[in-house]
């Protein structure tokens, strides 16, 4: 069986070949399919669960992808927080000497999980400044008339 990570470079290889037929507004329009037809899991356990459904959603995934990675949930704050030390996807990206990765890679996991969790009462705060690293920094918050189980 193939290994999710074995279609990282594809994926990557479509978004350049999308904005190439129809600029950034192809891939975008691919993004906010893949996130309105796919992210139903993340939608239901954040309402189930409220901001412990981003832990048990990501609990799952990233170790899946064995991502090297740390999670805070903080319920009684209403904080939770991935920071990517080593992403897989992005990582591995950046050891092929053969393809040049997608120049906004990374910003898939921005669009599609923020039109996810912010229209159930979240703020989501996505900091990529480390990208180019294979790092980034997530931080979810539920707003504060957002009360969990409320949605």
């Amino acid at each position: 069986m193939i290994s999710c990570t074995e279609f990282i470079p594809a994926y990557s290889e479509m978004f350049k070949f999308l904005e190439a037929q129809g600029g950034k507004e192809a891939v975008l329009d691919f993004w906010r399919y893949l996130s309105d037809n796919f992210l139903g899991n993340l939608a239901d356990l954040v309402r189930k669960h409220g901001l412990r459904g981003c832990w048990l959603y990501w609990s799952h995934t990233l170790n899946e992808e064995a991502a090297d990675f740390t999670m805070t949930l903080d319920e009684e704050a209403g904080e939770f927080s991935i920071v990517m030390h080593r992403c897989p996807s992005k990582g591995r990206l950046l050891e092929y000497t053969h393809i040049t990765p997608y120049h906004d890679y990374c910003g898939h996991c921005d669009l599609l999980y923020r039109r996810v969790l912010e229209p159930l009462g979240y703020e989501y705060i996505y900091d990529m400044s480390g990208c180019e690293r294979a790092r980034c920094r997530l931080t979810i918050r539920r707003l504060p008339q957002a009360k969990e189980g409320e949605r």
